[in-house]
């Protein structure tokens, strides 16, 4: 057993338990659903307090779930009874080196603070392009992972979740960037479905590295099916609405889109994630063509999920080049460079029940059966897919090593022995758990 207090005086950061001021807030997540009541929220300034947390939860036997930047539905970030490793309070803040072109982002940070402090040197960066990061294992001992050191371990967090350790501080490539881009929301109704998915499709074939697209179907404000295109060009308004004149020519009902500052853009879909509201995650893998995808059926179902008034359902189709993703060697890291795209269904409703949850649920995983190929889901885990799924929520924030092993497919072998060799005892058991090599 170990000395609390003795935890608590060489602990530099905060700890706190229930019987203290601040606790729920201190265990209040993004998705309000998967908020857990934690033995001990340990607050951390560094990563002598990260290897003090971990050493008194293993020996008091506590699970540990690490908090970021807390933006996460399926619990993975929470621990009931357990104790939280947060991050977010004091190892949130970046660095910008315009010399090198790399920016240092500690493990709290959100993209906000990413975007804004990179623009300011006229330079951007891309979230998973990782030239090396600073972990704390899961015997308490700092690592710098890179390309040159430490290499197994930079290969397993680049794509292998939270299964090998607590980055402290990503350092990141930064590129060129403009301070304005094209980007917003236009608006159509459901009467122009089949002729979006027709124009999609031959956007799609040939889109540029500089643009990309977000289709979204949902109920409008009032209740009617609608298809959102938030659209997103690398370069000025004219230029963009040039490349998506064919979209424009269909004179969508809403047209929001506009020149705006680049720190803006990640901030477009902010409706569809409200903080404090209770969410369940579904993801799913795109058909070959949007026109499969982007259909006045799946549309209809999507609406139909909402019509109660109770749940908020939202599908996007995430139209983003994939040259550069998969230009990368595919045994560079265990991230798949072979999928077609993802989808996000997200469902949110306001005061949870158990009821409402099911239904969620219920739901999302409906709509998901009705896009991709059949059986090809994220939900059925066939095919490995790599996306987002809140049913690690019912457990804890964790799914059972079989879906992992389906997941990274052929990189799983060796992620158990990366795994075996840095968290033998699993100490790391949230999401999608790799199990070490016998």
């Amino acid at each position: 057993m170990a000395d609390f207090e003795a935890f608590r005086k060489q602990f530099q950061g905060d700890l706190v338990t229930p019987s203290d001021p601040g606790y729920d807030e201190a265990i209040q997540r993004w998705a309000r659903n998967t908020s857990r009541p934690a033995k001990v929220v340990a607050f951390v300034k560094n990563c002598d307090d990260i290897a003090s947390a971990l050493a008194y939860a293993r020996a008091e036997g506590l699970r540990i779930a690490v908090r970021g930047g807390g933006h996460n539905a399926a619990g993975a970030s929470s621990c009931e009874g357990g104790l939280v490793i947060d991050l977010s309070k004091y190892l949130n803040h970046v660095h910008v080196d315009p010399k090198e072109k790399v920016i240092h982002v500690e493990g709290g940070a959100v993209w906000e603070t990413v975007d804004k402090a990179a623009i300011q040197h006229r330079l951007a960066t891309v979230g998973g392009t990782v030239n090396h990061a600073t972990v704390v294992t899961a015997d308490g001992t700092s690592h710098v992972a890179s390309a040159t050191e430490n290499e197994d371990l930079f290969y397993g967090i680049r794509g292998g979740g939270s299964n090998f350790g607590i980055v402290t501080v990503f350092t990141l490539k930064l590129y060129d960037q403009q301070p304005t881009v094209f980007a917003g929301p236009i608006v159509f109704t459901p009467d122009k479905c089949e002729q979006v998915a027709s124009v999609l499709a031959s956007w799609w074939e040939g889109a540029g590295e500089k643009e990309g697209l977000l289709a979204g179907m949902s109920p409008a404000p009032d209740g009617s099916p609608c298809i959102t295109l938030f659209l997103f060009f690398n370069g000025t308004e004219a230029m963009g609405r040039v490349t998506f004149k064919p979209f424009f020519d269909l004179e969508p009902v809403v047209d929001m889109s506009k020149e705006i500052p680049f720190e803006e853009l990640n901030s477009m879909l902010n409706a569809n994630a409200v903080p404090g509201r209770n969410y369940y995650m579904k993801g799913a893998l795109l058909s070959k063509s949007p026109l499969e995808d982007l259909s006045l059926s799946i549309l209809t179902r999507v609406v139909q999920a909402s019509s109660s008034g109770e749940l908020t359902t939202f599908v996007g189709l995430e139209y983003f080049p994939h040259g550069k993703i998969n230009s990368v060697p595919a045994d560079a890291t265990p991230y798949r460079r072979d999928l077609t795209g993802g989808v996000a269904i997200i469902v949110s409703w306001d005061d949870d029940t158990p009821e409402k949850s099911k239904r969620a649920a219920k739901e999302a995983r409906e709509i998901a059966s009705l896009i991709g190929p059949e059986g090809e889901g994220y939900g059925n885990y066939g095919d490995g897919s790599y996306g987002p799924d809140s049913d690690a929520s019912s457990m804890e924030g964790a799914v059972p090593p079989s879906k992992a092993k389906a997941l990274f497919g052929s990189s799983y072998a060796r992620m158990q022995a990366i795994k075996k060799k840095y968290d033998p005892d699993m100490v790391f058991n949230k999401w999608f758990v790799i199990e070490p090599a016998n």
